[in-house]
């Protein structure tokens, strides 16, 4: 078996590595890279017989569409249709691709290859490691993972029964010289979300990724404990039903203390595909909360917000008391212009607004650096290979046998 990382060996996010055998061509994850100087790649070039996605965030699978629809593209259920949402609400056309649905430790036969999917906790839901089998070699993907989650019995259960006999772990260094001290898990998240609104005389907008629902759930608790109602827009909403469909555990626009604010744009996609939402719309005005209403009485509300939405947070600079932006995303993103990503900009500057009470709150989606020993320890690998990370020169710094590979070099298992 050969390894070929083409995008991901030292860089974080855009991930394409290339599994081959002498008859079987495999892909894991296809992403677009966060960085606008990274190289591209043309995946057709690469003519893999599948492809496995192991989460649904872009710089994993955001080259999905450059595939030929024949090839069938392996991912969890719930990670297509969070894919699929994302599309639907940008009023793109959806994917054609072959999708074949993967769940936990259930395994896949692709030609020479056996593929077997763990269920691990990440920052996406339905995120998955790889362990990969052929031609009497294993090799092991860490895909991104994750310890302090609210989905931390998954790291607990791999790490109590992990792969055997692991040639090469493919293992993600986001973390390795980064510091999560200030809030070392999503509990403590949810305490300084809890501290922030519970005292408020405005509205609060929690800047996040809707598809971080460990977040959603950290603010819908701090609203239960605090007595405010927590609102979603119709993109969040949709994500929340999707993740119905594995967990009754997560708030969505049915339960109380979530209400909807129905911007016109996507209110109208949801109008005019019908046939794809079904009742979703009718359930979701049962608990429309109005402009009007958030205005009159904003200290009862947090709203989960993005960075593209500056525009409706400066609608509430100007009352009495400041508005709170409480930042739950990772701090480097405010350091980006516009063009990379929209409203940094502006959000930015909210740290010197006296009109503002700018509060970060957030946890990385990525293991630390203890996690990742413990990771390393327990799959016990007779080769560890970096990947997405800007660290691989110092994984021998804390881990065995490490080989570190170049874009574009081959790796005989």
């Amino acid at each position: 078996m050969k390894i070929i990382i083409h995008r991901g060996a030292s860089e974080i996010g855009g991930t394409v590595i290339q599994l081959l055998t002498a008859n079987t061509n495999i892909l894991l994850d296809i992403g677009l890279p966060l960085s606008l100087d990274s190289k591209p790649i043309d995946i057709t070039q690469l003519k893999p017989d599948a492809v496995f996605i192991s989460h649904p965030h872009q710089d994993h699978y955001g080259l999905v569409n450059e595939l030929t629809d024949e090839v069938p593209v392996y991912i969890g259920e719930l990670g297509k249709n969070l894919i699929e949402a994302t599309k639907m609400f940008l009023g793109k056309e959806l994917n054609s691709n072959h999708f074949q649905y993967i769940s936990d430790r259930k395994t896949i036969k692709v030609g020479d290859f056996s593929i077997t999917p763990y269920l691990v906790d990440h920052s996406a839901v339905d995120a998955y490691s790889f362990l990969v089998e052929a031609e009497g070699k294993r090799v092991f993907y860490s895909g991104d993972f994750r310890a302090h989650g609210r989905k931390s019995i998954l790291f607990d259960r791999l790490i109590a029964n992990p792969p055997k006999d692991v040639d090469v772990l493919l293992m993600e260094g986001t973390m390795l010289k980064r510091s999560n001290s200030d809030f070392p898990s999503e509990a403590a998240v949810e305490e300084k979300i809890v501290e922030t609104i519970r005292d408020q005389s405005n509205i609060s907008f929690l800047v996040c990724s809707s598809q971080n629902i460990d977040r959603i759930v950290s603010a819908y608790r701090a609203c239960l404990r605090t007595g405010k109602k927590l609102v979603v827009d119709f993109y969040t909403a949709w994500i929340l039903e999707q993740v119905k469909s594995v967990s009754q555990s997560v708030p969505n626009v049915d339960w109380d203390y979530v209400c909807l604010y129905a911007d016109y744009r996507p209110d109208q996609i949801v109008k005019d595909n019908l046939e794809y939402f079904g009742d979703f719309r009718k359930r979701a005005y049962a608990s429309r909360v109005t402009k009007e209403e958030l205005q009159s009485n904003p200290s009862d509300y947090v709203v989960i917000s993005k960075m593209s939405k500056h525009k409706v947070i400066n609608l509430y600079r100007n009352f009495d008391k400041p508005v709170n932006v409480i930042y739950s995303q990772w701090l480097g993103y405010l350091d980006c212009l516009d063009e990379e990503y929209f409203g940094a900009e502006a959000v930015s500057r909210y740290r010197g607004d006296a009109e503002v009470s700018f509060v970060y709150a957030h946890t990385s989606g990525h293991a630390v650096l203890d996690d990742l020993k413990q990771f390393a320890d327990a799959v016990k690998p007779q080769n560890l290979i970096p990947i997405h990370t800007e660290y691989g020169d110092n994984y021998e710094d804390h881990f065995s046998n490490v080989v570190k590979l170049s874009d574009n070099e081959c790796h005989d298992v």
